[in-house]
């Protein structure tokens, strides 16, 4: 029988759970769906080309990684959906890195492109990370002004880098002024707060881990003479 024939005989027979191998979703359409479902049709005809690269056969493959040739024949005639379970073995009977059975996704353009503007109390933010979540980055630029520091507290951490002008840092017990070229890095649950010395203005990068949304106010504890 021809390797043809072999894959016309298995499609046709042991076609239990064809509705749940063959369906691609029942979503909306977004666009994921519609990304995983063009990557998932590619791995068929890929198997097929690389175990013919090998000059293996269905039943030798099915041998070497106990999947039967029904199984293996679905998978690359794309009836039967890839699953890490299947490809697995198959990766390993080749030789190969699970990537080359799958398909890497292509690498996309690193650049950041230059977003909107932040405004938020007079300081200025340009975000330098698209993906919410997780570590985000800013340049800010804190205007010349005079201010009271008002120590706040809440979850995260953050690193600062002065990159031009006078940065005033009070955190906790510690009252500091960074210039350019200095960083500083530091738990935000420890009461803090910083800004323009008030000697001009001050650009800097942030990154901050955010690790939740809750801001918390400090006490400041009361001055001698005032009221209860």
């Amino acid at each position: 029988m021809s390797e043809r024939d072999e894959h016309k005989k298995h499609e046709g027979t042991d076609r239990e759970g064809t509705g749940t191998d063959t369906g691609t979703g029942t979503g909306t359409g977004a666009d994921t769906d519609t990304d995983t479902d063009g990557v998932l049709a590619e791995v068929g005809p890929r198997l097929r080309r690389i175990r013919k690269e090998r000059g293996a056969t269905l039943a030798g493959l099915s041998s070497a990684t106990g999947i039967s040739v029904s199984t293996l024949s679905r998978l690359e005639s794309g009836l039967r959906k890839p699953s890490l379970e299947l490809l697995l073995p198959i990766a390993r009977a080749h030789q190969v890195p699970l990537d080359e059975l799958v398909g890497a996704p292509e690498v996309g353009d690193p650049r950041i492109r230059a977003a909107k503007p932040i405004v938020m109390h007079g300081r200025t933010h340009w975000p330098l990370t698209r993906q919410p979540g997780g570590l985000q980055a800013y340049k800010v630029l804190e205007p010349r002004r005079k201010q009271e520091p008002d120590p706040r507290t809440h979850e995260g951490y953050e690193w600062l880098y002065v990159l031009s002008g006078r940065l005033r840092l009070v955190l906790g017990e510690h009252d500091v002024v960074l210039g350019p070229g200095e960083a500083a890095e530091f738990d935000t649950r420890v009461p803090h707060w910083f800004g323009s010395t008030g000697e001009g203005p001050v650009e800097f990068l942030s990154l901050f881990g955010r690790q939740g949304e809750r801001m918390h106010v400090r006490a400041r504890p009361k001055k001698r003479g005032e009221d209860d």
